[in-house]
C-alpha cells in the first residue's frame, strides 16, 4: 500500500504533470515563494520526475527574488513581492538559470499574517513564461479562502500547489 507525503489530489496532479510533459519531452522549473517548495516536492513524489523537473527555486524572501532569479528591486519596490510583474520575472529568471522549457512562478500572501487591504491573504500570483516565447509570460492573479480556521494557511499553500501544476500541464 502506498502512503502519500502529500494530499491525494496533489499527488493525482502531479502524477499528470510527469506523464503529460515526459510525453511532450518538456522539462519544467518552478519558481515558488509563498509554496515553500510543495510544488516541486509533488513532483518529486512521482517516480520518473527526473526526466521531467530541471530544477525549483525557493525564493521565500525578497533578496532570494533578487540575488537567485534576477528580479530587478524597482518591481519589488513598485509592485511588491506579490503581483504579477513579480512572478513575470521570477519565472523568466528560473528560465534563463535553468535548462528547462517552461517555468511556473507562484507568489502570495499565505496568512494569517501579511495581508492589506489591497493584497488580502488568500491572494496568490502565478506566472508562466516559456522558452523562446515572445512578448510577456502568462500571469494570474487569484484569491483563495483560507477560512478563518488554524488550517487557513495550509488551504491556501494546498491550493496555490494544485494551481501551479494546472499550470504545468502542457
Amino acid at each position: 500500500m502506498k502512503t502519500n507525503l502529500l494530499p491525494e489530489e496533489i499527488d493525482a496532479l502531479a502524477e499528470r504533470v510527469v506523464a503529460e510533459n515526459k510525453e511532450a519531452g518538456r522539462k519544467v522549473v518552478l519558481a515558488e515563494s509563498c509554496t515553500g517548495g510543495l510544488v516541486a516536492a509533488a513532483i518529486t513524489e512521482i517516480p520518473g520526475s527526473s526526466a521531467v523537473l530541471d530544477r525549483g527555486f525557493v525564493t521565500y524572501s525578497n533578496e532570494a527574488k533578487m540575488e537567485t532569479l534576477g528580479v530587478s528591486q524597482d518591481i519589488i519596490e513598485t509592485f511588491g513581492a506579490v503581483s504579477i510583474a513579480c512572478v513575470w520575472a521570477m519565472a523568466v529568471g528560473a528560465l534563463r538559470n535553468s535548462g528547462a522549457d517552461v517555468a511556473v512562478a507562484i507568489s502570495g500572501v499565505a496568512g494569517p499574517d501579511g495581508g492589506t487591504q489591497l493584497k488580502p491573504v488568500g491572494t496568490v500570483v502565478f506566472a508562466r513564461a516559456f522558452r523562446n516565447q515572445d512578448g510577456e509570460p502568462e500571469g494570474e492573479l487569484k484569491h483563495f479562502d483560507g477560512g478563518d480556521g488554524p488550517g487557513g494557511r495550509a488551504s491556501i499553500r494546498r491550493q496555490a500547489t494544485l494551481c501551479a501544476l494546472e499550470l504545468l500541464l502542457p
